[in-house]
């Protein structure tokens, strides 16, 4: 590994970090070596987190010149790799400032935080070291290498990378949500209601069902056959099941795959296709078969 600190002076952002520790390790391999790029970096030593009530943590002086990042003890290797990468991005965010000097902090749900109120530095800050947290453990230049290899979404998919990034699947499910190129939703469900929803605003409508409400009849999630850790078949949905359609416009097709999880979770994917001149000829065919054909599409290119 040659990427060094000074080679990161330039820039502050998440996604700048990212972008030049990638242009200095092009071969980043997968699962990216978090630890080692932590210790390449001017950390000294990742060592186990000992206040209660958090999960991880970074000691540093006030010039930022070097660090010890704290993980909580027990952790699963998906958690533990996003909290070293979490507080790696505290270290080198110069704008980060710490509650107490010297030393970071971070709960369970700083690791879950997506967004901030204006004016909140400390949610910025949290939101800006889970941003390089997921970019860089899910660089998007190996993700789309992956999507042109297989190139229809599914559940499947984001499990397996899931394992082979080394990553949660709910992380995973985001990072697919936002730069797979086909228009995709994913819904964290919990005993029964619908929880965190991931898609790329730019692209997939509106989801009208409610965060702490039931799960939208018509759902799959409703199927008596699902198995935990199975998922279902890739099927067709009312698209208004889950998304707004306007009057007097063709309805878009809406596909719809679930697999239940332990401890009461689920994960369901929506895949948005907009309606076109294909449509007519395509009425008759399940969303399987439509999967299958695309597959087919994407191999002939």
């Amino acid at each position: 590994m040659t990427v060094m600190r000074m080679d990161l002076a330039d820039t502050g952002s998440p996604e700048g970090l990212v972008s030049l520790i990638l242009k200095h390790e092009p071969e980043f391999r997968v699962p990216v070596p978090i630890e080692e790029l932590a210790l390449q970096l001017e950390i000294d030593e990742i060592a186990e987190l000992e206040t209660d009530g958090f999960e991880g943590g970074l000691i540093t002086d006030s010039h930022r010149s070097r660090g010890i990042i704290l993980v909580k003890r027990g952790v699963k290797q998906p958690r533990r790799r996003f909290t070293i990468a979490h507080e790696l991005g505290h270290f080198l965010i110069a704008n980060h400032v710490p509650d107490k000097e010297g030393r970071f902090l971070c709960s369970r749900q700083d690791l879950q935080t997506l967004s901030a109120k204006e004016g909140d530095r400390r949610a910025k800050m949290e939101v800006e070291a889970n941003r390089f947290s997921s970019l860089i453990l899910m660089p998007p230049p190996k993700l789309r290498e992956y999507f042109k290899k297989q190139p229809s979404p599914s559940l499947e998919h984001v499990f397996q990378l899931a394992e082979e990034f080394q990553v949660s699947k709910e992380a995973m499910a985001r990072a697919y949500a936002d730069y797979h190129p086909e228009s995709l939703a994913f819904i964290i469900v919990k005993d029964g209601k619908v929880g965190r929803i991931y898609h790329n605003r730019k692209r997939f409508p509106f989801i009208t069902a409610s965060r702490n409400k039931p799960v939208p009849q018509g759902s799959l999630f409703y199927r008596r056959n699902l198995r935990i850790g199975t998922p279902s078949e890739i099927d067709e949905r009312l698209p208004d099941v889950w998304i707004d359609v306007p009057r007097g416009q063709r309805a878009p097709t809406l596909s719809e795959q679930a697999c239940l999880q332990k401890n009461g979770y689920a994960l369901i994917m929506l895949w948005h296709e907009e309606a076109d001149e294909e449509q007519e000829e395509r009425e008759d065919m399940t969303a399987r078969d439509r999967w299958h054909a695309q597959q087919e599409k994407y191999q002939r290119r």
